[in-house]
């Protein structure tokens, strides 16, 4: 490029946002047919180094816009406007089997974004851009308060949407690999919502877990006579093994009587007499069913499988009373969730109840289905207590069709829970 052409400008509007925000990318004043190169790079909490990039030719006008011109080689291939961050992925020479998760949701996640001369690959170290901009991206809006519960022995963090209130609730639980984890909740409080994100085992502590239904009782209880909550209008939803709890207690509890419920990538999987910590992983009784792909990571989908028509090996969910959302991904190679879905909707259209169920199935999509524009994790390292060790898990999914998956349900998860929890349109927080 031309040392005597102006500099070239790059621009991202807004630099400042929610991470379930879009943003618009361009670079003006290169020359005409210039080959760039547009790259995204992120230092994770864990010090790791995170990145997407883009091939890209200016049109006639000097200029690229991210949004409507198409990338030709790099993470991602086409016209994707939110690529730089949907196909980011641990930087070549990285720790292996790596998942970006944002712990402290009190600090946004930064991201570099950046142009270089010419189509260049992932090795950039030393290489000066052409011009970068740095990138705000938050789960937690102005005003959203952060609450540490520790009340009648619930454990977990609440997030309260700014203004007078009251609001609906939403007890968030995630999955298998323990810790407490505040993200999505504190989006949801972005999103006019009060949510607890709960604890209900510290990681490393699966094997001793009690996780009897009293627990979540009470943590439904909590959450539902806080002052900022509408007493009434209180909601499930949970993700993997967080899912399987909110449909067991939804179905199960007499106590819990949830406004709706939502469950990602969960089943009603549920042996009676197991304890919850132990559902849907390998037991000394069905590790024969444990099958490996060509890289070794361990897939454990065949665990739950054929779905049992005996009830004492899953939840009633003939007896749910609330609006339900499914979200699975038909290609997830950690549970068969798609599988039981199919049993679920055939229990409740047994009882009259079809009309309460609504799913979303997406193809090549797979068992991590996260708030949109996150990073697909096709393979993660996980804890396994039964072996003591730590494990690679095959979680299933293409990059692109999950990552279109993570954008299409947050948004009708969303529009589901305003269905059902507010009886008008809930206020959103700005950034």
């Amino acid at each position: 490029m031309s040392q005597a052409a102006p500099p070239p400008i790059l621009s991202v509007v807004p630099t400042r946002a929610l991470v379930d925000e879009a943003f618009k990318v361009r670079v003006e004043n290169l020359p005409a047919g210039a080959p760039v190169t547009l790259r995204c790079l992120h230092q994770s909490e864990d010090k790791d180094f995170w990145e997407a990039y883009g091939h890209y030719i200016s049109d006639a006008a000097g200029s690229v816009s991210v949004a409507d011109d198409a990338s030709f080689g790099g993470t991602y291939r086409g016209i994707e406007a939110m690529a730089l961050l949907w196909s980011m992925r641990p930087v070549p020479g990285s720790r292996t089997g790596l998942r970006l998760r944002k712990r402290d949701v009190r600090s946004p996640m930064l991201f570099t974004i950046s142009v270089y001369d010419g189509h260049v690959g992932p090795d950039l170290a030393g290489r000066p851009p052409l011009a970068q901009v740095l990138v705000e991206r938050w789960y937690a809006a102005p005003g959203v308060r952060r609450v540490d519960v520790r009340e009648r022995g619930v454990r977990g963090t609440l997030f309260i949407p700014p203004g007078p209130g009251p609001f609906p609730g939403v007890l968030d639980m995630w999955g298998g690999g323990g810790g407490l984890l505040e993200y999505r909740s504190a989006l949801l409080a972005s999103h006019g919502y009060v949510s607890l994100a709960l604890e209900y085992f510290a990681a490393g502590e699966l094997a001793s877990a009690d996780l009897e239904f009293k627990y979540f009782e009470t943590a439904f209880e909590v959450l539902g006579q806080h002052p900022s909550v509408v007493p009434d209008k209180v909601g499930l939803l949970g993700l993997s093994l967080g899912g399987m709890v909110a449909l067991c207690v939804a179905a199960e509890s007499s106590v819990v009587k949830p406004g709706c419920c939502v469950c990602v990538s969960g089943s009603h999987f549920y042996p009676r007499g197991t304890a919850l910590s132990q559902i849907s992983r390998p037991t000394y009784g069905n590790v024969g069913k444990v099958r490996v792909d060509e890289d070794q990571n361990l897939i454990w989908r065949d665990i739950g499988l054929p779905v049992s028509g005996d009830l004492s090996q899953k939840a009633d969910v003939r007896r749910i009373n609330c609006p339900l959302l499914l979200v699975n991904g038909q290609d997830d190679q950690n549970h068969p969730t798609c599988e039981y879905a199919d049993d679920m909707e055939a229990m409740m259209s047994s009882v009259g109840k079809r009309h309460l169920l609504s799913r979303l199935d997406y193809p090549q999509a797979g068992h991590l289905i996260e708030p949109p524009y996150s990073p697909h994790f096709r393979a993660t390292n996980f804890m396994w207590d039964g072996r003591k060790a730590k494990v690679t898990l095959l979680w299933g999914g293409q990059t692109k069709a999950h990552s279109d998956a993570q954008e299409d349900s947050w948004k009708k998860i969303l529009a589901f829970l305003q269905q059902h929890l507010y009886s008008l349109p809930c206020p959103r927080a700005r950034m």
